[in-house]
């Protein structure tokens, strides 16, 4: 089969690779789509390797049809599913415990339901498992108009949390409003910390972090949990840790690749029984900003390194 993978020049190729061998409690999958993440740009660097026993070219999600399966496995031969992935997703086929397999949402495409697993898992095992969201928290999410971003936003939106983000113009402003955000920071006109402190929030889910990460935990509430899960901006701040212990704040490290099978497969069943026909209903939109065929992965890389895109960018297996 084929994949995508990287040359000694970071150049991305699609060439033959060993076809997946399904293992006891896997299912193989025919890629019809695989979603795009910022977290591909750091694997092709070389900063960000994928676990052990998963394929060594990038992917963490896709859609496709169910080629192999177990005679006693809930997935059948044809079904049409999506999946959370370790790596392999920018290929033909890929083999993935069946428990971190999803049916694609009723009517949705396979392009659509390719974009969804990697962002609603992160932002559920961060808002939900990490940071304790409930009902009439604020949250303040870093990054509003990225994959991730215009999920957590409407899955906050769902519990009635009150939804501070942060954009880099106007026409993205524009579109995390139409999604629910409450309170818009462009940050590129505004001081973020300035707008905090008007609006304290009780968890943030920061892909940021950098010099402006200490200033900002002075503003969360009290007892409020700051999670990191990528350092854009930098990995170095000053943090006045008086300031931090007296009020309780949490700060915290979190990343979604590094979780076992088991605890993704959890964290995938939750998310069918509580929002999964969300998606079916068009309470939670699956925003596409451009498909491209998966031999145009350099352009698609180009897109989210520029920072370009409104929701997510998605590679088609043609």
């Amino acid at each position: 089969m084929k994949a995508i993978i990287v040359t000694d020049n970071k150049k991305l190729v699609w060439n033959e690779v060993p076809a997946p061998v399904r293992k006891e409690g896997e299912i193989i999958i025919e890629i019809r789509a695989a979603g795009v993440n910022r977290a591909d740009l750091m694997q092709r660097a070389g900063s960000y390797p994928p676990p052990p026993d998963w394929p060594q070219w990038m992917g963490l999600e896709a859609a496709g049809v169910v080629a192999e399966t177990a005679a006693d496995s809930r997935w059948k031969v044809g079904d049409k599913v999506c999946a959370l992935l370790g790596g392999g997703g920018y290929a033909e086929r890929v083999a993935v415990p069946e428990g971190m397999v999803l049916p694609v949402p009723k009517g949705l495409t396979f392009v659509e339901a390719a974009a969804i697993p990697e962002a609603i898992a992160t932002a559920y095992l961060n808002l939900w498992i990490e940071g304790g969201m409930k009902t009439g928290d604020t949250v303040f999410i870093q990054a509003g108009a990225s994959g991730l971003g215009m999920v957590a936003i409407q899955l906050a939106r769902l519990l009635g949390v009150k939804v501070v983000t942060t954009v880099g113009s106007e026409e993205k402003a524009a579109f995390v409003r139409g999604l629910g955000a409450d309170v818009v920071i462009n940050r590129k006109k505004d001081n973020i910390a300035d707008v905090l402190a008007k609006h304290p929030a009780d968890i943030a889910l920061d892909c940021v972090a950098g010099s402006e990460l200490g200033p900002c935990l002075k503003t969360m509430a009290g007892g409020g949990r700051w999670i990191v899960i990528a350092t854009l901006g930098g990995t170095v701040s000053e943090i006045d840790m008086r300031d931090f212990f007296k009020r309780g704040i949490r700060l915290i490290g979190s990343t979604l690749r590094s979780r076992t099978s088991e605890m993704k497969s959890r964290i995938l069943a939750d998310l069918e029984r509580q929002v999964w026909n969300q998606f079916s209903s068009g309470a939670i939109k699956s925003v596409i900003h451009k498909t491209l065929p998966i031999t145009n992965a350099e352009e698609a890389h180009e897109i989210l390194q520029n920072r370009e895109n409104m929701g997510k960018v998605v590679l088609e297996v043609v």
